[in-house]
């Protein structure tokens, strides 16, 4: 949610900053901004109404005491009485619009948020080989045939080596996330509504989450909602961040409108596990922090020896709490083409004036700190890129050797041809 005071301070930059998404929100805050000011007068008006009541009153109970006439300031009574209600209820409906229009507008983007023809930062490793796709070096280790038969379409049993190849990927990927600093969590995947309006997938991707309603629950599509949620309503001592973890959870999207994409293999599934980084930080150093978030994908990808690359999303397609996001975007050679495998997003304090979560620094008024969320590994992407990069002429596939000591075989065998 953005700072009510700094859209009062400083309005038309605010409005500047919005406008560059290209989404309308910029109307929007101009209806914000007069909601605002007829709020804040109807509220003016009645405290000025309720000085005038009290005096009447005061003087009602003087002349009775006196055993004068009152019944002309006891008409003005009643009549304040009715004025300060209607403003009452004037301002009461003024600042329900006004909150439910500033929950609609999204995070304002950052000034270095790409325009569309800079996005691409920079590519590392060869990218330039063509080959089979996951599901032919696969095989049957792939089984999409009896998990659609199962769950329907976009659903998947992984069998066999895989399922070795994801725990040691899991594993290695936390191992080296708990070795920077990360605290490891294994957090719920059913959350209310709250949390995911604190993050800001409400209101805004309702089409891609699974609802349970008869227990008024959400299946999360990624474990950055509970971890943002870890701190909700806390005031956090200065002195303890950055708080940054590390969560594993299974995570379910709907997939909603991607009807026709990416329907073969497990590219775009609705249920994938992944590793997801979070941290809690000072404002001064979320720009900082976005960029350890990124080092941190790209050094996981490197040693993954999976050619990749870059990109600075354009300010038109970040999601309502990005100020900014990098993805990064992995050479898939069965596609012949880079696909995102992950992204690191900084909220500022978007996510955490939703959810109440504050710092104070010593001697000082609590402020609104700022988060940032970064995938480390979403497990069915990475493993596309790992059997694709991977794959030899005769259809067996090499794996990293980082792998090794975490369980992974250090190659797997072709495909059986039964």
């Amino acid at each position: 949610m953005l700072d009510l005071r700094l859209i009062r301070r400083e309005r038309e930059a605010v409005r500047a900053a919005l406008a560059r998404r290209g989404d309308g929100s910029e109307e929007r805050l101009d209806r914000v901004v007069e909601l605002d000011a007829s709020w804040r007068e109807a509220q003016q008006a009645a405290e000025a109404l309720r000085a005038e009541q009290k005096g009447a009153s005061e003087e009602v109970a003087r002349g009775k005491r006196e055993q004068h006439d009152v019944s002309a300031t006891l008409e003005r009574l009643k009549s304040l009485s009715g004025e300060v209600k209607a403003l009452g209820e004037q301002a009461r409906t003024a600042e329900a619009e006004l909150q439910e229009l500033l929950r609609s507008l999204p995070n304002m983007p950052d000034a270095t948020a790409a325009e569309p023809e800079d996005e691409v930062l920079r590519v590392v490793g060869a990218a330039s080989r063509r080959g089979r796709d996951h599901l032919e070096l696969a095989g049957e280790r792939i089984d999409m045939e009896r998990g659609t038969r199962l769950s329907g379409t976009r659903f998947s049993y992984l069998r066999g080596d895989l399922v070795m190849l994801e725990l040691a990927l899991v594993q290695w990927v936390l191992a080296k996330l708990r070795g920077k600093g990360f605290e490891p969590v294994i957090p719920p995947v059913l959350v209310r509504e709250h949390a995911l309006y604190g993050t800001g997938m409400l209101p805004d991707t309702e089409q891609q989450i699974y609802h349970l309603p008869g227990d008024d629950l959400y299946l999360a599509g990624t474990s950055e909602v509970a971890l943002a949620s870890l701190h909700a309503g806390e005031v956090v001592d200065a002195r303890d961040l950055p708080l940054r973890y590390a969560g594993f959870s299974p995570c379910f999207r709907r997939e909603a409108g991607a009807a026709g994409k990416d329907t073969r293999g497990i590219f775009r599934v609705h249920q994938f596990d992944k590793v997801e980084m979070f941290s809690f930080v000072a404002p001064d150093d979320s720009a900082g922090e976005h960029d350890r978030l990124l080092a941190i994908e790209e050094e996981i990808f490197s040693e993954l020896d999976v050619p990749y690359r870059v990109v600075n999303i354009a300010v038109h397609d970040l999601g309502s709490s990005a100020a900014k996001k990098y993805d990064i975007e992995a050479w898939l050679p069965g596609q012949g083409r880079f696909r995102e495998v992950t992204s690191t997003s900084n909220t500022t304090d978007f996510q955490a004036r939703r959810l109440e979560i504050r710092m104070r620094r010593e001697g000082a008024k609590p402020e609104t700190l700022h988060t940032l969320n970064g995938t480390a590994v979403a497990v069915s992407r990475a493993l596309i890129a790992l059997l694709e990069n991977g794959q030899r002429d005769d259809g067996s596939i090499a794996l990293p050797a980082v792998l090794g000591p975490y369980g992974a075989p250090a190659e797997l065998p072709p495909a059986s041809k039964s």
